[in-house]
């Protein structure tokens, strides 16, 4: 195995490439999205997988020293998650097919609720930082530039202008008539000479270089929920609040579909509004400018760039029933049929419409969970 691992982050590029090429490919495997597609599907999901596998391998790849880091999490939550996106299409398929298109959301739900329990414990267990690509990417601070800054060794005074210890000079050598003050100063100079001339000038240099370039790990303790409220006031209820509400969206989506059908509005609309609820309350946390300053949230740019992927993720709306049958598969088939006459064109469109709406009927593919 960790022979495995060594060259899987030796050719990440390559590993990435395959792996693009291979989930690609999957999308032309016959009877894709049939009423029998639980071979299909179920490599569709190995690959994911393995992909997920790959992708955990690569981020768990050993820091340098002088990094900041955090305590290493003892269960592999980011693998975990993306294992159970990629079982849930196959739960869904197998679902559908053995015990009928009603019955499907009752496996579907069992799948979500445990997708919301695994990432709200790793939103815990991350010290209630935000989930990056919901928790299949970790998300780890960078090192700052001060790092990088002239480190002296702690515990000993600092030299004096003449060569010895600035304690001793501070103590004594400022007194003239201090004979006692003149000796130790005296043998202060003659130790830190003779400890020079003792080592090479090549040794000295590669023992200030390992001074200044490996400085100690540090580690960041990460904070609690009393602790994370404490310091950052209503901001930090309204981010835990903004989380929480990303995080367990699927659930409450899929259970008003098990009530009141997949055709009904009441769980689109419902969906739609805990989005925009959520991304409200993150943004309040994040922008308000009338609280103190160490009340106020600052975003890393991966956490920034990760509100930017949930608004695209709104799009998903225009696929999601019952707004796709009444508005969208029209308008997908209305292009399709004005382009049809065009070479090549014609032919990719309609290939490119008869998957989105073979996609489309698969809540896992549109969920945006």
């Amino acid at each position: 195995m960790e022979a495995y691992k060594r060259w899987v982050r030796t050719n990440r590029d390559y590993v990435h490439s395959l792996e693009s090429l291979a989930n690609g490919l999957t999308w032309l495997l016959p009877e894709r999205f049939s009423s029998s597609e639980i071979g299909p599907e179920a490599v569709t999901t190995f690959l994911g997988i393995i992909t997920a596998i790959n992708e955990y391998i690569i981020e768990t790849t050993p820091i340098q020293k002088g990094s900041v880091s955090t305590a290493p999490h003892s269960f592999p939550y980011p693998l975990c998650i993306s294992a159970l996106k990629d079982l849930e299409t196959l739960v869904e398929v197998v679902a559908q097919q053995y015990y009928g298109d009603e019955k499907k959301w009752n496996f579907i739900a069992i799948t979500e609720a445990t997708k919301v329990l695994v990432r709200l414990a790793l939103f815990r267990n991350s010290g209630y930082k935000m989930l990056l690509h919901g928790g299949e990417t970790s998300n780890v601070e960078k090192p700052s530039d001060n790092s990088s800054s002239q480190h002296r060794i702690e515990g000993f005074p600092k030299p004096g202008r003449n060569g010895g210890h600035g304690y001793f000079q501070n103590s004594y050598g400022n007194n003239p008539w201090n004979l006692e003050g003149k000796a130790l100063s005296a043998l202060s100079r003659f130790g830190e000479n003779a400890r020079m001339v003792s080592e090479p000038v090549w040794l000295q240099r590669i023992n200030h270089q390992q001074a200044i370039m490996e400085p100690p790990i540090r580690m960041v303790e990460r904070p609690t929920l009393r602790t994370l409220l404490s310091k950052k006031g209503a901001n930090g209820a309204l981010f835990i609040m903004g989380e929480v509400l990303f995080i367990t969206r699927p659930l409450i989506y899929v259970l008003f579909i098990r009530k009141y059908g997949i055709r009904s509005w009441i769980p689109w609309f419902l969906s739609l509004a805990v989005d925009f609820t959520g991304l409200g309350f993150v943004s309040l946390a994040t922008r308000s400018r009338h609280v103190r300053k160490e009340h106020e949230f600052h975003l890393s740019m991966s956490e920034k760039d990760e509100l930017k992927r949930r608004k695209l993720l709104w799009a998903l709306y225009l696929m999601r029933d019952p707004f796709f049958s009444k508005y969208t598969r029209q308008r997908l088939e209305s292009t399709g049929k004005l382009l049809e006459p065009v070479p090549i064109i014609g032919f990719l469109t309609e290939k490119i419409v008869e998957l989105l709406v073979g996609a489309q009927t698969r809540y896992t593919y549109m969920s945006g969970s």
